[in-house]
């Protein structure tokens, strides 16, 4: 290292959660979480002291995740010990439900719109920290929030998994 002190581990449950949110598996969480502090790790001479070092790791799962995905590596494999991470008390059945039927949702938003929707609502970045993390410009950040709103929505209410398109003669 190069005297500066980086502080990795307050950011790892932060890190677990997007990568959860991102994978739909635990497994694939956590080796995403690794691969992403491994990553930081080797690359921490790169950080600049000032910057936001959570946006920057945020930006290495972003980049170690797309790598991932683009070679093939994050095909769906459950472990036969795997079972589903719920909280310790539920109120009732149906918030259970409610819960799974979110994530379900979430994982049939196509990609670039569940990235925008995990980092802003569930991470609860600004729209420009979004921008930097997945290395678009603002305004797609916001496009892709709002369409990934509008889909979300019509999944968690049965509708349909497309919105209709008009068609332009």
């Amino acid at each position: 290292m190069d005297g500066r002190d980086p502080d990795f581990v307050q950011h790892i449950p932060r890190l677990r959660r997007y990568a959860r949110a991102l994978t739909g598996d635990r497994g694939r969480a956590d080796d995403l979480v690794q691969d992403t502090l491994e990553r930081a790790l080797k690359k921490f001479h790169l950080w600049q002291q000032g910057s936001d070092l959570r946006a920057w790791m945020f930006t290495i799962m972003h980049n170690v995740y797309i790598n991932q995905v683009r070679a093939g590596s994050a095909a769906v494999v459950t472990a036969l010990d795997d079972e589903i991470s719920q909280p310790a008390i539920r109120a009732t059945q149906s918030d259970r439900l409610e819960i799974l039927d979110l994530q379900v949702a979430l994982l049939r938003l196509p990609e670039e719109q569940r990235e925008v929707l995990l980092l802003i609502g569930l991470e609860q970045m600004t729209y420009d920290e979004a921008a930097g993390v997945l290395g678009i410009p603002i305004g797609t950040v916001m496009s892709r929030l709002s369409r990934a709103r509008e889909r979300l929505r019509a999944l968690l209410a049965g509708g349909g998994a497309q919105t209709a398109l008009k068609v332009i003669k």
